[in-house]
């Protein structure tokens, strides 16, 4: 009789045992594409850019085309707007110069995007949407109540095109919005009081990855 029972309770528990919940194997993390970086050295010193290629892929690979081909090397911080202390933002690029200039490109604005214009943010400057090429800023502080898409500036509600930020290099890019600007001199006509008396240079740009 012991042996009927003990059968028996086997066939019983072996069930049971088969219903146990498996755990599931621990899902595998795939990390995200490393994000291209360039390298600006200037004349004040060296600063990184972390290119947003996924979010800003037009905004993005127009600044890349830039690089690439060369013609931002030997360009100028040309334009410096400090409205108070670690406030305000930088500006740089081709400044016009017919060789240097690629075609305008679509616009981005940050409501497309999800990018803003926070302290170190790195976007393209542009007249009407569709207009921007070469002109590049950098923000200092939050200036997302100024340059965002929808806090009207410009007077359309679209922004600048926020595409990139610093991740080295900030200290060289407040020294540039921090030195002494002519109050007459101006840039094709524009930006008085704006524009560095000793502007800095862009020696050389270029890709470190990908």
């Amino acid at each position: 009789m012991k042996v009927c029972l003990s059968a028996l309770f086997l066939a019983l528990a072996v069930p049971a045992l088969a219903q146990e919940p498996v755990a599931a194997p621990a899902p595998v993390a795939i990390p995200s594409p490393a994000l291209p970086r360039v390298v600006l050295d200037t004349s004040a010193g060296r600063i990184v850019i972390e290119l947003e290629t996924a979010k800003a892929p037009i905004s993005a690979t127009n600044f890349l085309k830039y690089v690439d081909q060369k013609k931002l090397d030997g360009v100028e911080f040309y334009r410096a707007v400090k409205a108070a202390d670690h406030f305000g933002f930088v500006q740089f690029g081709a400044n016009g110069e017919p060789k240097r200039l690629l075609p305008p490109i679509a616009h981005e604005p940050t409501t497309q995007t999800g990018l803003h214009h926070t302290d170190g943010e790195v976007s393209l400057a542009r007249l009407a949407p569709g207009t921007g090429r070469s002109e590049f800023t950098i923000s200092v502080g939050d200036q997302t109540r100024s340059l965002d898409a929808g806090q009207g500036q410009p007077a359309d509600n679209l922004g600048y095109a926020a595409f990139g930020h610093v991740v080295e290099g900030m200290d060289v890019i407040v020294g540039i919005m921090d030195a002494p600007v002519s109050p007459t001199a101006t840039q094709h006509g524009a930006f008085q009081g704006q524009v560095p008396v000793a502007p800095v240079k862009v020696l050389t740009a270029r890709r470190v990855r990908p």
